[in-house]
């Protein structure tokens, strides 16, 4: 078995794996107590052969989850770190550590699964898109914030713009909060869009476009096109490279 940790910007998200199977699953965000949440959690849970770890946070808190693997089961993670090359999947960028390894595992699990070629769209802190094609290239993508961080960015950035209850998504808002609610998520939509009418032609015609993240069940009815909700797509890409990688001193 195999304990596989998603160091997400909002939350920590972790799977054991045994075999092709997630057997437990757990998910905290970062203002819980997690040196707490996972010693209790996990002391209830069979013992990994192996920790294995995604991360886009900062050192500390890679630091806190390693010392609750390590006091929960005897074992310290191993970070997969974003490669050049990995599990058939090329990465686009000239610098490849500066793609964030989530989005090159999410790839991973998208060419593992046959939904390539594709786009690749996760809506979370940040709205980020990659394209995909049949062989496992990465074409490149865009990043953008995601309809919550513009939305606070909207309100810190003014005086006036200050809606009383949270707002919805509507085609013509008659107030503030639902106009800066609409106005946001539509420009996520937009920007999805665009990104798959620019990307399809390199991509046979007619990606599979994906969606991830934790607000792509929000985000996925406002767009102009079918999309294929996928969870947990690191975590499935994690599991896919920690299988390749048969030994973990051999991740890096």
């Amino acid at each position: 078995m195999i304990l596989l940790l998603d160091l997400g910007n909002t939350r920590l998200k972790f799977a054991l794996l045994d075999g092709s199977e997630f057997t437990h699953r757990g998910a905290f965000g970062w203002d819980a107590d997690i040196a707490h949440e996972l010693a209790t959690l996990w002391a209830s849970w069979p013992m990994p052969e192996r920790v294995v770890g995604a991360s886009v946070v900062d050192s500390a808190r890679e630091t806190a989850v390693a010392v609750a693997a390590d006091k929960a089961f005897g074992r310290t993670p191993v970070w997969v770190r974003t490669p050049a090359e990995a599990c058939g999947v090329t990465n686009a960028y000239a610098e490849p550590h500066r793609l964030g390894v989530d989005r090159f595992l999410a790839m991973v699990d998208a060419l593992a699964a046959g939904r390539a070629p594709c786009v690749l769209a996760s809506v979370g802190t940040a709205l980020t898109l990659d394209a995909l094609d049949g062989e496992g290239r990465h074409l490149g993508g865009w990043i953008a914030p995601g309809p919550l961080l513009m939305q606070q960015s909207v309100l810190g950035a003014t005086v006036q713009v200050r809606p009383g209850h949270a707002g919805a998504v509507r085609d013509l808002a008659d107030n503030t909060a639902d106009g800066l609610a609409s106005g946001c998520w539509q420009a996520c939509a937009a920007l999805v869009d665009r990104f798959v009418g620019r990307s399809a032609p390199l991509l046979g015609g007619s990606p599979t476009v994906t969606l991830g993240g934790g607000d792509a069940d929000v985000l996925a009815p406002l767009l102009e096109r079918e999309v294929v909700l996928v969870p947990d797509a690191v975590l499935r890409g994690l599991a896919v490279w920690a299988k390749t990688h048969a030994r973990a001193d051999n991740i890096a």
